[in-house]
């Protein structure tokens, strides 16, 4: 969390939005906490994934970005599992 330069709180504020923002673009119903997760967790994976190909987000537009980015993977791979 602390590399992407924010802190716990306003990771879970960013997180939250960029989690909610992540289930009104894919139409889903997760709810506030779920939506949380989702943003704190996707903006983890979505910074993993782009450090591969050396692009490297920083700041709260940057954890924004990458928790929405994130936040949709993981709806989209939780959609695969429940079909």
């Amino acid at each position: 969390m602390e590399d992407a330069g924010v802190g716990w709180i306003a990771a879970i504020i960013i997180g939250g939005i960029a989690g909610w923002l992540a289930e009104k673009f894919m139409k889903s119903n997760m709810g506030v906490l779920m939506n949380i997760i989702l943003g704190i967790v996707g903006a983890i994976i979505a910074n993993a994934l782009l450090g591969i190909f050396g692009v490297a987000l920083g700041g709260w537009i940057g954890y924004l970005i990458a928790g929405f980015i994130g936040a949709c993977i993981l709806i989209a791979i939780a959609r695969m599992f429940r079909r």
